[in-house]
């Protein structure tokens, strides 16, 4: 990997730490699209474990979940954002260990876990391979990970109200991830790809409700002025529904086993 490429995956990678920095303090209260989306995972974990790691645990909401369904396992909430490690220790049971550390590049030795969640963190990871060949690193033999992540057309409402093809997130498709995992030596268990789709009051809702967890609009280099705020509005409205304004997620639910 050249200097440069490094150079952008750190910059990257420091860019999203301080987004979910600054945004952790209202986390929980806007992550309604999160929270929902997680659920799947929640409702198809194993009924045993003893080490569980919640990789992106964020402000440890589902890392505490974890803790209270396996009150016997040892519990690891690993995120990129101190921000977000601050608020889960001021939160929740000292009992959970706190690790900060890059799912791309995880502090644990080989063997670690026998359970792995993830819920909407791998699409953060700028290099994906590196994140499934953690897991497959750090998992026990027999062990799995539950994970969703976010395939392309995420927020695709949002990029057209602005006319804004980068406000997508730039994450792989659904062939590719699948490709990464059979080259980690994961294997896939159960696949699920599905669109959730969320609605909200207005465009200030819908721009606090990705904000408020993270996912930054990213920066143009021209100021918006309030015609422009007002054609993105115009714009997003001629996409309302009865339920309020769409904004889509596209979800890839995964189980995964080590099998070897």
């Amino acid at each position: 990997m050249s200097d440069l490429t490094l150079n952008s995956k750190a910059n990257w990678q420091a860019r999203v730490a301080h987004a979910f920095s600054r945004a952790a303090p209202r986390y929980d209260e806007l992550a309604k699209a999160q929270r929902q989306i997680g659920q799947r995972l929640w409702d198809a974990l194993p009924d045993d474990a003893r080490h569980v790691l919640d990789v992106g645990c964020g402000t440890g909401y589902w890392t505490q979940r974890l803790a209270k369904r396996y009150p016997r396992a040892q519990i690891t909430g690993l995120d990129l954002a101190p921000g977000m490690l601050e608020q889960a220790r001021q939160r929740y049971a000292d009992s959970i260990d706190w690790q900060h550390g890059d799912a791309a590049a995880q502090p644990f030795n080989d063997g670690s876990f026998n359970l792995a969640f993830s819920n909407l963190a791998m699409q953060w990871c700028p290099d994906i391979d590196a994140a499934m060949d953690e897991l497959y690193r750090i998992l026990t033999p027999g062990g799995q990970a539950h994970i969703t992540t976010l395939l392309p057309g995420t927020l695709e409402e949002i990029a057209f109200a602005w006319q804004r093809p980068d406000a997508l997130l730039q994450t792989p498709n659904q062939a590719s991830v699948e490709r990464t995992i059979v080259e980690s030596g994961l294997t896939i268990a159960q696949q699920t790809a599905t669109v959730e789709r969320f609605y909200y009051a207005d465009l200030p809702a819908v721009m606090a409700s990705i904000k408020g967890v993270g996912a930054q609009l990213p920066r143009s280099h021209t100021h918006l002025t309030r015609a422009d705020i007002a054609t993105a509005r115009a714009r997003f409205e001629t996409l309302r529904q009865s339920e309020g304004l769409p904004v889509s997620y596209h979800c890839l639910t995964l189980k995964l086993e080590k099998t070897r």
